[in-house]
């Protein structure tokens, strides 16, 4: 069972840095595609940024482009996001989403979630 634990999240001043980490577990994740989404109190949960495991082509949402980098430590099977010039609408609780990218289109196991706040 693949299990994903998310660590990083706290509370920041904007234009200050974050880097969040997803440890995955349960599998070997070399078929999978990983990915961060977040959402905000009273939205819809949205897409943040991607990963493929193997050969590491990353996709990110409009909204974060230029300001995140989504990256992969094969050695510590971990998914990281570094968050650099954040803002108050960065504020949500962000998850951490793998799929196996032979299978599914969809991200079908999560984690817990890890809840970043961007506030002066």
């Amino acid at each position: 069972q693949v299990q994903l634990v998310e660590s990083g999240g706290g509370l920041v001043k904007p234009g200050d840095s974050l880097r969040l980490s997803c440890a995955a577990s349960g599998r070997t994740f070399s078929r999978y595609a990983m990915a961060w989404f977040r959402q905000a109190p009273g939205k819809e949960r949205e897409f943040v940024a991607s990963i493929y495991w193997t050969g590491g082509s990353t996709a990110y949402s409009d909204s974060v482009k230029g300001r995140f980098t989504i990256s992969r430590d094969g050695a510590k099977n971990t998914v990281n996001l570094q968050m650099n010039n954040l803002k108050p609408e960065d504020t949500a609780v962000y998850y951490c989403a793998a799929r196996d990218a032979a299978y599914s289109n969809e991200y079908n196991y999560w984690g817990q979630g890890t809840q970043v706040t961007v506030s002066s």
